[in-house]
């Protein structure tokens, strides 16, 4: 095996790696226990934890390739005729302040898992009466955003922390109201992403073109990454977000279709009924098989691919 096919083979599973992963966590994020009504909110009670999710409906989803497209070729003709310096620019103050809310986002609902209420009390001699652990998470969160922005090369590192926060926060907040919905989206997305990589150089120019984080990247020399040197973006290997979050959407409404059976067979009493995880780590295989195959098809082609072409073939065999 030459080093070539290693250093591509490394990025490979570096890349699928990290979006497997995002993935997953995020799905985990999306579920939200029904709250008892029995149960009467208290001054302890964390209305930090009553976060803002917007349903997609079929309609909804029957738009997303219209708007993406009206997006994509705005850009692609601001760059052509405008340049991408100010455009560039202009996005990074937009990241700049949204990249500090999602990181801050993502840290809080990691302190909520892993430390006790009880050690993070409540302060309340200041408004809203925040938590102690939100209050002091939000100078560290503001360390990605501010790093990225105020540095002329952006590092690998700093990218993939700031798109995998945005990634969390979408499939957290994003949710698919059926199945249904989530065909008719990754089926209209698939002819989306066909036509822009295959049929034009859009979307790829827009990829290369806009200097912003919302994109995985991962190096594509396995010496950089031993010695941990920042290496140039054109030596990175890259996925988009979309690419990322879509697919996400129905990992996600499969492992809310997990808890909502599990608890249907808890109420039941069912010993037999399922375990919670049967659907998540299928359409989570599915998800890590079909990205496999694109990056295996951009290698022996070496040629953009749209994931969404695999994906949306590999996904009807694993889904619900």
């Amino acid at each position: 095996m030459s080093l070539n096919t290693l250093d591509a083979l490394v990025s490979y599973a570096g890349l699928v790696s990290l979006a497997t992963a995002s993935v997953y966590l995020g799905s985990l994020s999306s579920f939200k226990p029904p709250k008892k009504k029995k149960d009467k909110p208290s001054d302890d009670s964390d209305s930090e934890d009553e976060e803002i999710s917007e349903r997609l409906s079929s309609s909804d989803a029957v738009w997303f390739p219209v708007i993406g497209s009206v997006v994509l070729g705005g850009f692609y003709l601001a760059f052509k005729y405008l340049g991408d310096d100010w455009i560039n620019k202009l996005m990074g103050y937009y990241f700049l302040v949204t990249g500090i809310f999602c990181v801050w986002n993502c840290l809080t609902s990691v302190s909520k898992k892993i430390i006790p209420r009880t050690s993070n009390p409540r302060l309340t001699s200041l408004p809203l009466k925040p938590r102690l652990l939100t209050l002091l998470l939000f100078p560290l969160s503001t360390l990605p955003s501010l790093s990225f922005f105020l540095s002329k090369s952006k590092s690998a590192f700093t990218t993939d922390v700031l798109a995998l926060s945005f990634a969390h926060t979408a499939l957290s907040t994003l949710k698919l109201d059926t199945l249904r919905t989530g065909c008719i989206l990754l089926g209209g997305l698939f002819f989306y992403d066909v036509w822009w990589v295959f049929g034009t150089s859009v979307m790829v120019t827009v990829a290369t073109s806009l200097d912003v984080p919302i994109k995985l990247l991962f190096p594509r020399s396995v010496l950089s990454l031993i010695s941990l040197v920042p290496a140039p973006e054109r030596a990175n290997m890259l996925l988009g977000l979309g690419d990322v979050v879509i697919p996400g959407t129905l990992v996600a409404l499969a492992h809310r279709l997990d808890k909502h059976l599990e608890a249907k067979a808890r109420a039941e009493k069912s010993i037999d009924g399922p375990k919670g995880t049967t659907y998540l780590h299928a359409t989570l295989i599915a998800y890590s098989i079909g990205l496999s195959m694109a990056f295996a098809a951009m290698h022996i082609f070496q040629a953009a691919q749209p994931a969404l072409l695999y994906l949306r073939h590999v996904f009807p065999f694993y889904c619900p």
